[in-house]
């Protein structure tokens, strides 16, 4: 069985490390045989509301959307997600954000850096996510993970969805 901390610390909320808190339960019996994060480290990755969607002039297949992040003017990202529309909520990686590793077909597992890109003659600003992309269990696999209605627009995606908790 997995639960979050954060469920087991509604409950009670020993003034404990996580490490010693599962030690704790061990130690009445209920075996934790490991933690894990939630989620791995990534970084940049805000609540974005797509405001336009249009066709990508150059793809058929991509669209290029108007996306507010909460900053001081909307970003223009390119996206190729099918369930990409005017006012979803999704997670946002802005330029400069660092995406969890991937494994290449080399085999060696490399992050992703986001960067001001050019796809097909068009800029984009940063990129729409999917939950796998996050490496994000428990979601669908295609397309973007949709947030919350209630998810506040700029807010980060790991506070957002409490990526920093553990799983015991």
């Amino acid at each position: 069985m997995q639960f979050p901390e954060s469920w087991l610390r509604e409950f009670c909320n020993p003034p404990l490390s996580s490490e010693a808190l599962a030690e704790l339960l061990t130690m009445a019996g209920m075996e934790v045989e490991h933690t894990a994060p939630v989620a791995p480290p990534f970084t940049g990755v805000v609540v974005g509301q797509v405001m336009d969607v249009a066709p990508h002039p150059n793809a058929e297949r991509l669209k290029v959307c108007v996306v507010d992040v909460g900053g001081t003017a909307p970003l223009s990202i390119v996206c190729g997600a099918a369930n990409v529309q005017v006012g979803i909520k999704v997670p946002c990686a802005q330029v400069g954000a660092v995406l969890p590793p991937t494994k290449t077909n080399e085999g060696d597992a490399r992050a992703l850096e986001i960067k001001l890109g050019m796809l097909r003659g068009v800029p984009s600003q940063g990129m729409l996510c999917s939950a796998s992309e996050l490496h994000i269990p428990g979601h669908p696999e295609e397309g973007l993970l949709l947030l919350s209605a209630s998810a506040v627009v700029g807010r980060n995606v790991r506070e957002e969805l409490q990526l920093d908790d553990m799983l015991f």
